[in-house]
């Protein structure tokens, strides 16, 4: 019979994305996991497996965050409120990007760049993600349509990848060095340019305060 496990999963989890984040994949060692989980190396391989899947299941359980902080926002209901959802969630990332003073970034897109063209399970994760999220913000560009606040000729498709290309964009420019205010300017830009009907007058929406999600990870992404 298996002996139970002495220690926290989710704690040991997320002090190894720490170290992760911090050190990308190939910068970091198991001897660096062990030190950050107070673990040994052999307690973590017979847990987690070796430093690829113990990665994958940060990444994974990243990811996962990041679609869960998109439905907060954009979880739907009254078409009225579609293009207000859509402006939180859009100055959400902003606000999240240009919270983050160390300039760490998402995991997402560290992860991505660093391991995507080589390892299938990164980049398979990694597209599932971009698809929730692109799906979200469809959905919401629809509704926005319906009640007449975004021009209902125009492609909710080519919308939602414009806004998913800013969002993800914002978070790029926001670790190169862009200043918060710029950054903010970015989404209220973005926004600004969605296609109204003829003749309607943008409603106004505001900006919204930078969350972080329940686990801890900076939601710009």
């Amino acid at each position: 019979m298996p002996r139970p496990r002495a220690f926290d999963e989710r704690q040991v989890l997320e002090r190894a994305r720490e170290q992760f984040w911090a050190t990308g994949y190939a910068g970091t060692r198991m001897d660096d996991i062990a030190q950050a989980t107070g673990l040994g190396k052999g307690s973590l391989y017979g847990a987690f497996g070796d430093k690829g899947k113990l990665f994958h299941r940060v990444f994974g359980d990243w990811c996962t965050a990041v679609v869960e902080v998109a439905e907060e926002r954009l979880a739907g209901g009254p078409d009225a409120e579609a293009l207000v959802r859509l402006s939180e969630y859009v100055h959400l990332m902003a606000e999240n990007t240009a919270s983050d003073t160390e300039r760490r970034g998402c995991l997402l897109a560290k992860g991505a760049a660093e391991l995507a063209q080589h390892d299938p399970t990164v980049a398979g994760r990694s597209a599932e993600t971009m698809t929730a999220l692109l799906t979200l913000l469809r959905t919401e560009i629809s509704a926005a349509q319906r009640h007449g606040d975004i021009d209902r000729a125009a492609d909710p498709e080519r919308l939602a990848a414009l806004l998913l290309t800013v969002v993800r964009g914002i978070e790029a420019v926001g670790k190169a060095g862009l200043d918060p205010e710029t950054l903010r300017n970015i989404a209220d830009t973005a926004l600004a340019v969605l296609p109204m009907p003829e003749g309607q007058k943008r409603r106004a929406t505001g900006r919204s305060p930078a969350r972080k999600n329940a686990r801890g990870a900076n939601t710009a992404t």
